[in-house]
């Protein structure tokens, strides 16, 4: 009851805010004139975006307005070769060309951004439980080597969540959703402008029981920003993000518990409370300057965070990070060859104080470990887009990454070290744009991922926690494909190989243990990134995406040609909308004909299924929608995700069921 109340008084204390800005908006005659529509900042945006010579997509918010989307997962389910399965709550395995394959928890191998400032840590790991789909505009995927103008070195690419402004939301925003399993949202956003100056203030909450023993979740974060135009060609914008999140870990089952009882928590997850809650506030800056015929950008950002962390022992962090950026578009070539240009660098620096204590029920004993953990990431990058003709531009850039990782054990010095690291990922791509709105891509490009402090301080059997020495994960990509409109089909379709040496691979030790993580020899990611719309008559819409993921060992000398488990080689989604934007419903499913594999030796696979849902909507009023959202509506026991391990067993946990059948609806408002 105490987070509902929660909820409710932060939803009404909002509301009450709101109103007064709301009145004195409507009498403000000169809005009308200053207000740049969050649909025209989108077109401009997609058009921009597709200037990359490969994987991009853009995923609008109202892809996901109707749905109770917790997390990326909910955001990013269509867009083409992100693979995002639910673990549980808020946590969600999301890998993009397989990057981070192995990581049985959180992220790596994908830099994540909002509003085009990254918010990984300095060691270049991620955590996205601090992303709110709700607050957001847009969601910008530039996969692989496209990521290269937001310094994105890794395998994967960029996620970049872009939120509104003053000048693109709405003057008030009211949201109320909820359903099964006692959960209940709410959101509350005010947007205001003047000619110099906009603001955007929005506050949102979440309370689950969740859909599985011990897994209650309760959030509040708030998110805003405040842009001031100092003068005709400098606009300046600070952004504030707090975050209280407080997540149960249910923890992974059996292959036969995750088919037959998913509800199930195991004893040791609810015995220990396991859990992880975190409280962070982010506040960063961006200036950009008007070189008539180019931009200049430029700024800082800062984030501290405290995350308390019962798992098999309490883990304890406190955490700071900060980093600068600066980066320059320039364009010429008037009665010549036009040409665009891109520069820029951001370096980031952290530092962690890392404790870990007997976990007592969930609480601290007895200490066990402490160390100083410190990193510094500088990614500098340049690209020029050669344009020869008007159908064809070529492109050449690169980035330059180093970087320091360095463990000090302040219990067990012996166990400290330091590793430094200096690598280069060039790229080169073309695109082809025979006629408006179809276009055809190819690139080449280096991908160069450091290790973290997951990586470089692991718990060998002495259950010393220490430095371990880990190298980087290097990779060359090669993608052709296309993407356009044509009628009524909409099309992106990618086709990619990446041959990778020293990849980081990890395994579970046990279920509640941090993975290990390993350097492979050489493997191999290829695959089909697909996605396909048909507006088949002007109240029948089609939406799907296909995955083909291939990913194996090459000649290994443990597992030779073998798959490397986690994901599945073959996924597909697809809905149908059926209706107008008054009404509408919109059956889905999603299919994988096979599970993955559990483990390196290819011993246990995880089988496939088929999941199916109902979406709706309905406009009361102009601004004013009711919204239903059903899923896995015939109650299928499935598993959705797995953590590798060396050799699985039936005793083997590992394996994470499939969210079970859940019935949302919810209103939102916007003025």
């Amino acid at each position: 009851m105490s987070s509902l109340y929660r909820l409710s008084a932060s939803a009404s204390a909002l509301a009450l805010l709101i109103m007064p800005v709301a009145a004195h908006a409507e009498e403000d005659q000169s809005r009308s004139d200053i207000v740049v529509t969050a649909s025209l900042a989108t077109d401009e945006a997609r058009r921009e975006i597709e200037k990359r010579p490969g994987g991009v997509d853009l995923v609008d918010a109202a892809a996901f307005e109707d749905k109770v989307a917790v997390s990326l997962r909910d955001a990013l389910a269509f867009s083409p070769g992100v693979y995002t399965q639910p673990r549980f709550g808020q946590e969600v395995r999301l890998s993009v060309r397989g990057s981070g394959i192995s990581r049985g928890f959180h992220m790596r191998g994908l830099t994540l951004l909002q509003d085009g400032i990254p918010i990984n840590l300095a060691d270049d790991n991620g955590d996205f439980q601090e992303l709110d789909p709700q607050v957001f505009q847009r969601i910008e995927v530039y996969r692989g080597g496209n990521a290269l103008r937001f310094g994105g070195s890794t395998l994967g690419g960029a996620i970049n969540a872009v939120t509104p402004t003053g000048r693109t939301a709405p003057r008030v925003e009211l949201r109320i959703d909820g359903g099964s399993f006692s959960t209940v949202r709410a959101k509350a956003a005010a947007a205001f402008a003047t000619e110099r100056g906009d603001a955007y203030l929005a506050l949102t909450t979440d309370s689950s029981d969740g859909d599985r023993a011990h897994a209650k979740r309760d959030s509040i974060r708030f998110n805003g920003n405040v842009g001031l135009r100092l003068n005709d060609v400098v606009e300046t914008r600070f952004y504030a993000m707090v975050s209280h999140i407080n997540q149960d870990l249910p923890g992974s089952l059996t292959r036969a518990q995750a088919l037959s009882t998913p509800k199930l928590s195991l004893p040791g997850n609810i015995t220990g409370d396991q859990e992880r809650d975190i409280d962070s506030i982010r506040l960063q800056n961006r200036t950009t300057v008007d070189l008539r015929g180019g931009q200049l950008a430029f700024g800082a950002f800062f984030n501290a965070k405290k995350l308390f962390h019962p798992i098999f022992q309490v883990i304890d962090q406190n955490s700071d990070d900060y980093g600068v950026f600066a980066n320059v578009d320039l364009a010429g070539g008037d009665g010549g060859l036009p040409w665009e240009l891109t520069l820029g660098t951001q370096a980031r620096f952290g530092k962690i104080n890392a404790k870990q204590f007997v976990n007592v029920r969930g609480d601290r004993g007895a200490p066990t470990a402490r160390t100083e953990n410190r990193a510094r990431t500088i990614n500098s990058y340049g690209e020029l887009r050669l344009i020869p003709i008007t159908s064809l531009t070529l492109v050449a850039g690169g980035i330059y990454t180093s970087g320091s990782r360095e463990i000090d054990n302040r219990l067990v010095p012996a166990r400290s070290g330091k590793a430094d690291f200096d690598l280069f990922a060039p790229k080169v791509g073309l695109l082809y744009q025979p006629v408006q709105g179809v276009q055809f891509y190819a690139s080449y490009n280096r991908s160069v991922e450091l290790p973290g402090y997951s990586e470089l301080s692991q718990t060998p059997a002495s259950g010393l926690p220490g430095f371990t020495a880990v190298g980087p994960q290097k990779a060359w990509t090669v993608e052709i494909g296309t993407r356009g409109q044509l009628g009524m089909a909409s099309w992106d379709l990618t086709f990619y190989r990446a041959d990778l040496k020293g990849e980081m691979l990890q395994y579970a030790v046990a279920p509640d243990f941090p993975a290990s993580t390993f350097n492979a020899g050489r493997t191999r990611h290829q695959g089909i990134e697909a996605g396909l719309d048909l507006a088949l008559t002007p109240w029948a819409r089609l939406r799907q995406v296909y995955q083909l993921n291939d990913f194996r060992f090459r000649r290994d000398v443990q597992y030779g040609d073998n798959r490397l488990p986690v994901v599945p080689q073959h996924q597909y989604r697809a809905d149908i909308r059926l209706g107008t934007d008054a009404i509408n419903v919109t059956p889905n499913l999603e299919w994988l004909p096979k599970g993955a594999w559990a483990d390196y030796r290819n011993t246990v696979r995880a089988p496939g299924y088929t999941l199916f849902g109902i979406g709706a909507e309905a406009r009361v009023r102009d601004g004013i929608t009711l919204f239903i959202d059903a899923r896995n509506i015939t109650g299928k026991k499935a598993i959705g995700d797995i953590s590798a391990v060396l050799l699985a067993t039936p005793a083997t946990v590992a394996f994470y069921p499939v969210e079970r059948r859940a019935f949302y609806g919810g209103l939102r408002a916007s003025f």
